[in-house]
């Protein structure tokens, strides 16, 4: 069996000093149904990570971002399905205050969550880790320059 490959994206938007984060509310008949969660999604043949990145949150928002950067640290667990361990690489994008995003038919909500009110509705706890640790980085503006992508 061939291994996926995953990626996860946090987009937010900055409100003065404090990032809201953007979270997509998963539609019926697709995985993952009613749960709130962020930008995410499989690796196509030839693309990197971060190109994943970008087209998912392009197909899933119809946004683009304004800053677009690597979290220091990954999503892992197992998948006793499959009996994977996942390694998924994070990746955060900055939008602009004032877009507002279009949904692909995989989501039917979307809202804008300041940090405790989207640890209330995400799940997983590598996901509130990884939020948690972003939203830490966006508010000590501590962001090194090594991980942001050129998109150009």
């Amino acid at each position: 069996m061939s291994e996926k490959k995953l990626i996860d994206l946090y987009p937010y938007r900055m409100k003065g000093n404090t990032p809201e984060f953007l979270l997509l509310k998963r539609a019926k008949g697709h995985i993952y149904h009613g749960q709130w969660r962020m930008v995410g999604g499989k690796v196509k043949p030839g693309e990197t990570y971060w190109e994943a990145a970008l087209r998912e949150l392009k197909e899933e928002t119809s946004l683009t971002p304004v800053k677009f950067w690597t979290i220091p640290g990954v999503n892992q667990f197992y998948e006793q399905k499959t009996d994977m361990i996942h390694s998924i690489p994070a990746f955060a994008a900055e939008l602009s205050v004032d877009e507002i995003p279009v949904l692909d038919e995989e989501h039917n909500d979307f809202g804008w969550f300041q940090m405790d009110d989207a640890l209330e509705v995400i799940i997983w706890p590598e996901q509130k880790r990884l939020l948690s640790l972003t939203n830490k980085l966006l508010t000590a503006d501590q962001i090194l320059e090594d991980w942001i992508v050129s998109t150009d």
